[in-house]
């Protein structure tokens, strides 16, 4: 498997793994009668800020996976995976960073490693949509 494909095939199990994270404790709020199985919106607002981050960490995985994850499919459907390689593991190094940042604080420390985390990810994308289009 290249890089590449371990890259695309990692973006979408982390972006599964926060969702079954987040399904597995509603189900059990729901079966401990804390919150009823309708009583859940898709920004988890009325549960605890961990579940308010877990939902936007989710979101954001999904927000970004057409992106990078598109780039990352385009570049094995085209046979450029040259261009996609040398970075695919960083890519998504940055993303999983950017999960767990988001998981574990909002401080203004935290923002800002999220938002470098998140940068890193621009760049690489940016770069791979120019390699692959010049």
């Amino acid at each position: 498997m290249s890089a590449t494909a371990f890259a695309l095939t990692g973006f979408i199990s982390w972006a599964l793994g926060l969702l079954i994270v987040m399904e597995v404790i509603r189900t059990y709020l729901v079966i401990s009668g804390k919150v009823a199985a309708n009583g859940f919106t898709p920004d988890n607002a009325a549960l605890s800020p961990f579940m308010q981050r877990l939902a936007r960490a989710h979101a954001n995985c999904i927000e970004g996976l057409p992106i990078f994850g598109g780039l990352l499919g385009v570049a094995i459907l085209i046979s450029k995976t040259d261009v996609t390689d040398p970075l695919a593991s960083t890519l998504l190094a940055a993303r999983i960073v950017q999960s767990i940042i988001h998981l574990v604080s909002t401080s203004q420390v935290a923002v800002s490693l999220r938002f470098t985390a998140f940068t890193v990810q621009m760049v690489i994308g940016a770069y791979w949509s120019w390699a692959m289009l010049r």
